[in-house]
C-alpha cells in the first residue's frame, strides 16, 4: 500500500517550513514492533539481523532491525542519521513494505506487522521479575506498537525539550489531542483489541504495553528526561573502557536524548506513516507557538487525568460509546491547525474550495466511510 500522496508530502513540507521560520528543527523518529512465523518444517533458525541491517542501508532506509522481547518478535528501530520528518516517514512505509520480503528471502514464511499476533509466544514471569519465566507456561497473545519520538533543536543545536517546561508542555498537548485523533494511530479494529488484552485475557503481569492515554515518564505518552519508562537512567555514554572493551566511566547526557515518546500506536500494515508525522508536528507547532511567546510552564494543568480510549472504530449505539472514526470526524482541531497554517502560507481560501487540513482529514475518513456505506447497503 503506497501512504505518500502528493497532499501528504506538501502538508508535511508546509509543517517543516514553518518549525524552521519559528527558529527550529523538529526531531522524528518511529519504532515499529512485529513478529514472524516460520515453516513448521524449519527446526533449527536464527535470523541474521545484520543481513537486513545491511540490506535497509542498501535501500537507503534510515533504520536498524533488532531483536525484541517475546519469541519471533522484533523491532525496527529509526537511526539518528538527521533526516527530515519527510524522509522518516518515507523510511518507515518503506520499511513495512520491504521487511517481508527481506524475512522470506531467509525462509521465513510470514511477516506479520499486525497490532495483536494471537497465541504469538508462550510464558509467565516469575512473580517480581521483569524478564524471568517460570515453568508454567500459558498462550501469550503478543501486542505490537508503533512509537514516536519527538522532539525540536534550536538554532544553536540545544534540545528544548529541557527548557522552560516546553517538554511538559509538549506532552500536555498530545495529551490533549491523542483520544479524538486516536484513529491515526489505532487504524484498524484489531488495535482496539490490543488495548483489552491484559484484562480480556489477564495477561497483566506478561504485558507491559500501554491501554489509555496518560503522561509522566512511564505513560503512554511519556516524558522522557532523566530517566525512562523503566527508571533506567537516560543518554548514558561510556568515556573510559578497559583492556576487554568493558565500560569503566562513563556520563550521563539526558539533556541530549531527552524526548516525548507517543507509545500507544498500533503496528499494523494500514498505519500510514506520513498521517502520524503530520499529527505529531501540528502538536509541536503547538508547543512552539507557546515557547517562543509565553512561559510554558505558567500554561501548565496541575492535574492530568488518564483518559480511556474508545473500544472500536465503531460507535456502538447499546452502550453509547463513541468510536475512534466519529471522534476524528467530529473534531476540528486537526484540519483547521493545518488549514490556518496553509491560509498563512499560500493567502486566502479560493471560495468552494477545500483547504489542506479539509482534504488530509477526508483522505484519513475515507477508507471507513466506503466500509460503513458498504456495510449498510448489503
Amino acid at each position: 500500500m503506497n501512504n505518500t500522496t502528493p497532499l501528504t508530502v506538501q502538508a508535511i513540507l508546509l509543517l517543516q517550513s514553518y518549525i524552521k521560520q519559528l527558529g527550529f528543527t523538529p526531531v522524528i523518529h518511529f519504532e515499529l514492533e512485529g513478529c514472524y512465523q516460520l515453516d513448521s518444517k524449519i527446526k533449527k533458525f536464527s535470523l541474521d539481523y545484520q543481513k537486513i541491517n545491511r540490506q535497509l542501508v542498501h535501500a537507503g532506509i534510515d533504520g536498524e532491525l533488532v531483536p525484541e522481547y517475546w519469541n519471533s518478535q522484533w523491532e525496527y528501530v529509526s537511526l539518528f542519521n538527521g533526516q527530515s520528518p519527510l524522509k522518516e516517514a518515507e523510511n518507515l512505509s518503506r520499511a513495512i513494505k520491504f521487511l517481508p520480503r527481506l524475512f522470506a528471502e531467509q525462509g521465513i514464511s510470514k511477516t506479520l506487522i499486525k497490532p495483536v499476533v494471537w497465541s504469538g509466544d508462550k510464558g509467565k514471569l516469575a512473580s517480581g521479575s521483569g524478564d524471568i519465566f517460570t515453568t508454567e507456561t500459558r498462550a501469550v497473545h503478543i501486542p505490537n506498537a508503533v512509537q514516536m519520538n519527538i522532539s525540536a533543536i534550536d538554532s544553536t543545536g540545544k534540545n528544548i525539550i529541557v527548557e522552560r517546561g516546553f517538554g511538559e508542555y509538549l506532552q500536555q498537548c498530545f495529551l490533549d489531542t491523542s483520544l479524538n485523533c486516536c484513529l491515526i494511530y489505532l487504524p484498524e479494529e484489531e488495535a482496539f483489541e490490543r488495548l483489552a488484552l491484559k484484562s480480556k485475557y489477564g495477561l497483566a503481569a506478561e504485558l507491559c504495553s500501554p491501554i489509555d492515554i496518560s503522561g509522566g515518564h512511564q505513560g503512554s505518552i511519556a516524558l522522557y528526561k532523566e530517566v525512562g519508562k523503566h527508571n533506567q537512567a537516560m543518554g548514558e555514554e561510556p568515556l573510559l573502557y578497559d583492556h576487554n572493551n568493558k565500560v569503566l566511566v562513563k556520563q550521563q547526557n539526558w539533556q541530549k536524548t531527552a524526548r516525548i515518546e507517543h507509545r500507544i500506536g498500533a503496528s499494523s500494515m494500514q498505519y500510514n506513516a506520513y498521517f502520524n508525522i503530520i499529527y505529531s508536528l501540528l502538536n509541536l507547532i503547538d508547543a512552539l507557538e507557546v515557547y517562543n511567546s509565553d512561559n510554558c510552564r505558567r500554561l501548565l494543568r496541575k492535574e492530568v487525568h488518564q483518559q480511556n480510549l474508545p473500544s472500536s472504530l465503531y460507535d456502538n449505539t447499546l452502550t453509547k460509546c463513541v468510536g475512534a472514526i466519529s471522534l476524528f470526524d467530529n473534531d476540528h482541531w486537526f484540519s483547521e491547525r493545518l488549514n490556518k497554517l496553509f491560509t498563512c502560507s499560500y493567502g486566502e481560501q479560493i471560495s468552494g474550495q477545500l483547504l489542506l487540513g479539509d482534504k488530509i482529514k477526508q483522505m484519513i475518513l475515507a477508507p471507513y466511510q466506503q466500509k460503513l456505506i458498504l456495510t449498510h447497503t448489503s
